[in-house]
């Protein structure tokens, strides 16, 4: 018996990833889950994002488009998601987000247990680390997902029950509600990191500053008015993960200031053999403690997707 879902999809101006996403979504891996319809809401678009959805609602009829002439909010988009959802589990994504190949297989199948209400998907940045933005996304969303093994902090790709016709228009972070709503009825959030959502953090100071400042007053909002406070607002779990998060960098500190001083040393012995013992170590002085291989717990290398010749 396979798991039926209803995909929804949220866009405003997405010409440039909603196409992508759709792929995506068609051709997800699926073997125990099946996805009878692919509902999007483009929003206030005035971007190629509708034409490009209709390109696709050509090629596969699951695809179902709803246009709003104005952008009324998330929760306006969402309501209408769910008021076109046939099926009992719904699946809500971003439209500026990518599911890998398998995601949507991993966040429903949890629902085979009837205690399951909601799950959320491990979130990715695309992002290159290597500028001090895109560090800071790596760096938040690993953090994320620490606090996410611990206590669901959901976002960007979710799943649920259709416990709810519809979200509070004041309600800006509609993942959060729907979390609370589901613990409210008595059933379980989980975490599913096997199911990956690719997303674009900012790639600014002031976008980042931006995105943080209105998820933070929509969490304070939801705590005042509803009563829920979401996991990521538990200051000393936060700080915990956080402290952790530093004492293995100062470890991999640590580590390289010795790796590094270990090998000045041996340079400098070895420059003594060399120059002043003219040693030149044809039969060695044995390393005894690297006589013998166990492979025993050690991490297997990825292996190549190259074709052989």
């Amino acid at each position: 018996m396979q798991l039926k879902c209803s995909v929804g999809v949220t866009a405003h101006n997405e010409e440039a990833n909603i196409g992508k996403l759709l792929e995506a979504l068609l051709g997800q891996e699926l073997h125990c889950v099946e996805i009878t319809e692919i509902i999007v809401v483009a929003s206030g678009c005035t971007d190629n994002t509708v034409p490009v959805i209709r390109e696709y609602q050509g090629k596969d009829r699951r695809i179902q488009l709803i246009v709003q002439e104005r952008r009324e909010g998330k929760p306006a988009a969402v309501n209408l998601i769910l008021k076109a959802a046939k099926e009992e589990i719904c699946v809500l994504e971003s439209g500026d987000t990518l599911p890998g190949p398998g995601t949507i297989e991993h966040l429903v199948l949890p629902f085979t247990d009837p205690k399951v209400g909601m799950t959320g998907a491990q979130k990715i940045p695309v992002n290159a680390p290597s500028d001090v933005v895109g560090y800071m996304s790596h760096l938040r969303l690993r953090l994320e997902h620490q606090l996410s093994l611990e206590i669901p902090r959901l976002g960007e790709l979710i799943a649920f029950r259709k416990v709810l016709d519809e979200i509070p228009p004041d309600v800006a972070m509609d993942e959060a509600f729907v979390e609370a709503l589901v613990i409210k009825r008595g059933l379980e959030v989980r975490y599913a990191p096997e199911a990956v959502v690719y997303n674009m953090g900012p790639t600014t100071i002031g976008d980042w500053i931006r995105q943080r400042r209105r998820n933070y007053a929509g969490h304070l909002h939801l705590r005042r008015k509803y009563g829920y406070r979401v996991s990521s607002l538990d200051n000393a779990k936060v700080i915990r993960i956080a402290l952790e998060e530093l004492a293995g960098a100062l470890r991999i500190i640590l580590y390289l200031f010795w790796v590094g001083s270990m090998e000045f040393l041996s340079r400098m012995l070895g420059a003594y053999d060399y120059y002043i013992r003219r040693e030149k170590h044809v039969v060695w002085d044995m390393a005894w403690t690297t006589k013998e291989v166990d492979v025993t717990g050690v991490d297997k290398p990825e292996q190549s997707k190259r074709g052989g010749p």
